[in-house]
């Protein structure tokens, strides 16, 4: 037989090649790219935290394409934000109020970046903040320390002196004195966000000043506050996160953000094209605002303290009581 000569076999595979060749693929759908600018470690059990878990839901139910850098200075704020807007990320999380002026500076630059905080009032074309009223949980606790107090002091320890921070510990302080008119809070701030030491330390001065209830905003330096309500054995409220298993036998209950839930609404907004930029205010009524009492010490809370407080909650969801919170 006579062999083919190389260049009719050639010729063949070229036949094939035309008839059966990589037709052009179309180019691959541009990647979701989300981050998150945290103030604070995002294992701190609380604020930041829940930032985190946002950022993985994000990742699961949306499958983008997730990263995360802590950030301290109002320096790193602008440069994180920077950095990742460069790297093509079509959404970044500033996680405070904070955030909003670093935000505000970069935005122009990366008009195809949208810049959240999750606090705050400044708006831009690609800038929004989302504004958890966490107040509204706070003054639920504040009602019950009230109720229950022996001695009608209570004790805050704030992380920052920053108006988000504040306003919840405004909250709190007017529903003592809706129940009771000549409740006392003291307050004290760490200035940071994770000295747990410090936080121990102010706790322990407002009970020895007569508080027999501790609520804190403080994030990973609320720990300290815990450890003050063990050491005397006073009772205390979370904050953010449901805490109540932080330190079971003084948390009775906590004031909490289903920040998963709004961080996967707008960043579905986001990779929709659907986003608007505006101020976005969730509360208990839209189910992102929550009050968990501790099932273990439930108990503790008598009967009549109970119903006011559903009945409170019940009159906040209808829009029956507007509780009292600073603008910003």
């Amino acid at each position: 037989m006579r062999r083919p000569s190389v260049l009719a076999v050639l010729a063949v595979l070229y036949v094939l090649a035309g008839c059966t060749g990589d037709a052009p693929q179309p180019d691959p759908a541009p990647t979701f790219k989300v981050a998150l600018l945290s103030p604070g470690p995002v294992s701190d059990a609380g604020w930041n935290a829940l930032a985190y878990e946002g950022l993985l839901a994000i990742r699961d139910q949306l499958g983008a394409e997730v990263s995360q850098v802590e950030t301290k200075t109002p320096a790193e704020f602008e440069e994180g934000f920077r950095d990742y807007a460069r790297r093509g990320f079509s959404l970044v999380f500033g996680h405070g109020f904070e955030f909003q002026d670093a935000a505000a500076t970069v935005a122009p630059d990366f008009p195809d970046t949208i810049f959240i905080t999750t606090s705050g009032n400044t708006v831009r074309n690609n800038v929004a903040p989302l504004r958890f009223m966490l107040e509204e949980a706070t003054y639920l606790a504040g009602m019950i320390a009230a109720s229950m107090s022996k001695t009608g002091i209570a004790g805050a320890v704030g992380g920052m002196a920053i108006p988000s921070v504040e306003s919840t510990l405004l909250a709190f302080e007017a529903g003592a004195v809706a129940v009771r008119s000549d409740f006392k809070l003291i307050k004290s701030y760490v200035g940071n966000w994770e000295d747990v030491g410090a936080a121990k330390e102010a706790a322990m001065a407002q009970i020895q000043q007569g508080a027999d209830f501790l609520i804190h905003n403080a994030d990973a330096a609320g720990l300290g506050v815990f450890q003050a309500a063990q050491t005397r054995q006073v009772l205390a409220f979370g904050t953010n996160k449901d805490q109540n298993q932080v330190a079971p036998d003084v948390v009775l209950a906590s004031a909490v953000i289903d920040i998963p839930a709004a961080f996967v609404e707008v960043a579905r907004e986001v990779k929709e094209k659907k986003f608007t930029a505006k101020v976005t205010k969730l509360g208990i009524a839209d189910g992102v605002i929550g009050f968990v009492v501790n099932p273990a010490l439930r108990d503790r809370i008598p009967a009549d303290v109970m119903k006011r407080i559903d009945e409170t909650r019940e009159a906040i969801v209808a829009g029956r009581l507007t509780v009292p919170s600073s603008e910003f």
